[in-house]
């Protein structure tokens, strides 16, 4: 005996079908769009393991970096949280972001003049995406990261979202390199601003295919400005976030597919089916416009190329830009944004330290003197500036 069913309709088949990012689908317009952040339940199901090992990594880096630095034992205890030993940090009249000193960042691998040009240590803007200013730094950084890292790698996968972070790290640094002072500085947003810079390409590449477009570009805007903000304090490169924030977005055009509809097949159909399916929607996802590929890919191995060879030969762009520095660095009371050569006259006496600047006359007594040479060269350039 056969029992009557009523036939399905096509809304009744697609809500009962895994779906990822749809393209327009005959019906009503309203449903041909979708928001760009889409409620979690309704994006895709994918691990997110590499933003964590990525977070991973940040924080064993920092933690390597405070040991390092050692403030109680190199500071003679003139440290902040001093519970923490010997992870206290620098006092923030030296380093407002809770972090190392700088002669720490040059050892551990920032960016630094003298250090690229005269030594050629070109290893650097592998190692200065890594660091991290400070406390404050890293947990702003990471925060974002998690936000924007975990979005990107449940919609697109890990390969191109490792592909993206890593160039646009590197290419940050090169960029920075044009710019660098005898400070030394650090590139760790650069590979976020790539992120932030493939995300705005996905939402302006595909505008016409989301819904509130206008509060997800207000998001992106708000968390770039802050953290851009930040590149204003001491140590943090804002040209770095320029430059990877350039790169993430011509990646973005190159690496990030159109949103497709994807339907998984029919309970009756067979495997040769699903595979077939499957290969279709793949050369969907990577072959669409052509064209503006290429050429986003084209622009970005010039760009990369580019300054890798400005870098080489030792170029530097303050010398041809007077307001330049002021992209990276705000001049306080507490710092100076010239690039000066320091220098100080050290007096010894009653177990107290004095040094006095040749530059300016500025002296400053510390309560101690069985520190390294490095330190003391911390210590006077924080009486000069």
């Amino acid at each position: 005996m056969e029992v009557a069913t009523e036939p399905k309709t096509q809304i009744d088949e697609v809500s009962h079908r895994s779906l990822s990012f749809s393209t327009p689908i005959a019906g009503d317009p309203s449903s041909d769009k979708l928001p760009f952040f889409r409620h979690r339940s309704r994006q895709i199901k994918r691990d997110t393991w590499l933003v964590s090992v990525f977070v991973l990594l940040q924080i064993v880096v920092f933690a390597v970096t405070m040991g390092v630095n050692d403030c109680s034992r190199n500071s003679n205890d003139h440290c902040a949280a001093k519970l923490l030993g010997r992870f206290s940090f620098q006092p923030l009249s030296e380093n407002p972001m809770l972090g190392p000193s700088a002669s720490t960042f040059e050892h551990m691998g920032g960016l630094y003049w003298n250090a690229l040009v005269e030594n050629h240590e070109i290893w650097r803007v592998l190692t200065s995406p890594w660091l991290h200013s400070g406390l404050f730094h890293l947990l702003i950084n990471l925060g974002s990261l998690i936000f924007i890292g975990i979005f990107m790698e449940q919609r697109y996968g890990p390969f191109r979202i490792a592909v993206i972070y890593f160039l646009s790290g590197i290419v940050g640094s090169l960029f920075a390199v044009l710019f660098v002072r005898n400070i030394p500085s650090i590139c760790s947003g650069a590979a976020f601003f790539g992120l932030i810079g493939a995300m705005l390409s996905a939402l302006a590449r595909n505008w016409s295919l989301y819904t509130s477009k206008v509060s997800a570009l207000v998001i992106i805007l708000t968390i770039s400005t802050v953290n851009f903000l930040i590149g204003f304090l001491p140590y943090i490169d804002n040209f770095a976030n320029i430059g990877g924030f350039i790169s993430g977005f011509l990646l973005g055009l190159v690496l990030l597919f159109t949103p497709q509809l994807r339907q998984d097949p029919p309970p009756h159909k067979g495997k040769l089916f699903e595979d077939d399916m499957r290969s279709s929607t793949r050369l969907k996802e990577t072959f669409d416009r052509p064209v503006l590929r290429i050429a986003c890919l084209v622009l970005f191995c010039g760009i990369l190329a580019g300054v890798l060879i400005a870098a080489c030969w030792g170029i530097n762009l303050n010398r041809h830009c007077n307001w330049c520095r002021y992209v990276d660095c705000v001049p306080t009371r507490k710092w100076s944004c010239s690039d000066m050569t320091t220098s100080c006259e050290a007096m010894v006496s009653d177990a107290q330290l004095t040094l006095t600047c040749m530059a300016n006359g500025k002296f400053r007594i510390f309560p101690y003197t069985n520190i390294s040479q490095a330190r003391t060269q911390d210590l006077c350039t924080l009486v000069c500036t």
